[in-house]
């Protein structure tokens, strides 16, 4: 069985794929908000800390970047890797959004950390399997990789200074 299974038009499913990522953004967002401008505010930060008007662009193009590259692996002719790899996209995209929660809402910086090395694992693990299935779309998933391993030194350096 080699067949991709169609539920619609390239094109629809594209922008589904695109628009699932960006709702999880979008919902962590509304989620947590609160806390941005309150708790977060509140936090001691290392001076490489960005601006928080640059988390929404950077967040929303990596989220587009992520949902064309699981819809350029769900294009695939089906096979274990394919399935695999999307796999692997589900448990980091609810990885990712859990993280929002665990910082921002619950305030567990700490938590935040540890959950962070599990998305940083699924994120490489998605990214090897895509780029076996469809190189450009293991090449997509290399941004996203880069800025969770930035977040991933933001997190520890705010956790330090506010223990």
């Amino acid at each position: 069985m080699d067949e991709v299974p169609r539920f619609g038009s390239p094109g629809i499913m594209l922008v589904a794929s695109v628009g699932c990522c960006v709702a999880v953004g979008l919902i962590s967002g509304l989620l947590t908000r609160t806390s941005i401008s309150g708790w977060y505010a509140t936090l001691a930060k290392p001076s490489f800390n960005p601006p928080n008007w640059i988390f929404g662009p950077v967040w929303t193009t990596l989220y587009i970047l992520m949902g064309i590259a699981a819809w350029m692996v769900w294009q695939q002719p089906v096979s274990h890797l394919r399935t695999l790899g999307l796999a692997c996209f589900v448990v980091q995209l609810a990885l990712n959004f859990l993280w929002s929660l665990i910082f921002f809402r619950w305030h567990s910086i700490g938590g935040a950390l540890v959950e962070l090395v599990g998305l940083w694992l699924a994120i490489v693990a998605t990214h090897i399997v895509f780029f076996h299935v469809q190189q450009l779309a293991g090449e997509l998933i290399l941004p996203y990789l880069a800025w969770v391993s930035f977040a991933a030194v933001l997190n520890a350096a705010i956790f330090r200074l506010n223990r």
